[in-house]
């Protein structure tokens, strides 16, 4: 059996603490020792077919407000944890997501590729992504380099759906 670190117990207590907490890592998938930032984008998945559910109007209406509620939460979470981008905040990754696949169809293939593509600019930080990810604070800051991440994402999925 495995045993808690002091920061992974402290990061467990503060999951249940608060909404804001809660939802910020990924309701308790960004605990996870492993890819944390992978994780909450796996929990993210599910989610896409309620966003869809409400139409294209419904859609950006609440992707805009999870984005606005996203850089609140992690300014809130990243001063609490005294760390610009903690590893557990996972909603920027999970809001990043959504947006990434915002115009491909609910099919498995597509949130397959969605997601891979989206972990990789995500992980990898190409430019400007890296650049946002040094320079802009804060929660917004948090958000940001995640939705150029699904910017990136998009053009190549909309690139593969004309020419697939």
């Amino acid at each position: 059996m495995r045993s808690v670190t002091p920061e992974l117990a402290k990061l467990a207590k503060l999951v249940f603490s608060s909404p804001s907490a809660f939802l910020g890592f990924g309701f308790g998938s960004g605990l996870s020792p492993f890819a944390p930032g992978t994780m909450g984008t796996l929990v993210a998945v599910p989610f896409v077919f309620v966003l869809k559910s409400q139409g294209a109007m419904g859609f950006w209406i609440s992707l805009s407000l999870l984005f606005l509620l996203g850089i609140g939460v992690c300014t809130h979470l990243s001063r609490k944890l005294g760390v610009h981008d903690h590893a557990a905040i996972v909603w920027d990754e999970m809001v990043g997501y959504w947006l990434a696949v915002a115009f491909v169809p609910l099919q498995w293939h597509w949130l397959l590729a969605g997601f891979i593509l989206f972990r990789f600019f995500d992980i990898l930080k190409p430019w400007p992504i890296c650049q946002i990810d040094k320079n802009v604070g804060g929660g917004l800051g948090i958000m940001l380099d995640d939705i150029v991440a699904a910017g990136f994402t998009l053009i190549l999925l909309d690139a593969a759906q004309r020419f697939l």
